[in-house]
């Protein structure tokens, strides 16, 4: 790990926006991460920044087997390392931005779950939204997106994606301390519904709503 934190922070020093975080995710917030995903679903777990692969290790030691897992990191050095470190674990070297047809490049879906690392909250809203609308295509239904934040708000803005979500872990351990949101698809009928006119005995236009 401590070899992991120094990697880390070295390309930090280099180019500190491309960087996420300093400090490597601690063991517990990796496993808090990697408990959200179902086992028995079908389809690829991917994972967004794998970084220098503590919640991939993770992934793989909760059951996840390797040919399922799909690591994007978009950071060169990184994905040698993790290419490296992980050898039977599909590393593509890209962008979130271009999930969608990076993922079917590689012929990689069904997707059963998107576990993310970015760090969403430093991201403009169109960025946030880029990303969040590409993974929610790509998810099946019920299939959940799971990210960690050192913040105090939602990474994704859930009214704009038609998503919910809400926290499922709390992880004190990790420096700093972490929250585990874990998001789905709003279900058809609970998406808001556009207003619709019709006319009155008058005939009038009124308003009214979609129940």
């Amino acid at each position: 790990m401590l070899k992991d934190s120094r990697l880390l922070f070295k390309l930090w020093l280099k180019n500190p926006r491309s960087i996420g975080a300093v400090a490597v995710s601690s063991p517990e917030l990796a496993a808090a991460m990697a408990r959200q995903v179902p086992r028995d679903a079908a389809g690829y777990v991917v994972e967004l920044g794998g970084g220098t692969g503590s919640v991939t290790r993770a992934l793989l030691a909760s059951g996840v087997a390797p040919d399922r897992l799909v690591v994007v990191e978009r950071d060169p050095v990184l994905h040698r390392y993790l290419s490296d470190r992980f050898p039977g674990v599909r590393v593509l070297l890209g962008d979130a931005l271009h999930l969608a047809a990076l993922l079917r490049r590689h012929n990689l879906l069904p997707v059963s779950a998107i576990v993310s690392s970015l760090p969403l909250l430093t991201f403009k809203r169109s960025i946030q939204l880029r990303i969040g609308a590409q993974a929610f295509a790509l998810l099946q239904p019920g299939a959940p997106f799971i990210q960690f934040t050192y913040g105090i708000f939602s990474p994704l803005p859930r009214e704009r994606l038609g998503i919910e979500g809400e926290v499922e872990e709390r992880v004190l351990q990790n420096l700093p301390p972490a929250s585990v949101w874990r998001y789905t698809k709003r279900a058809r009928s609970a998406l808001p519904q556009k207003p619709r006119h019709f006319f009155g005995l008058r005939g009038r236009p009124r308003l009214d709503h979609a129940a």
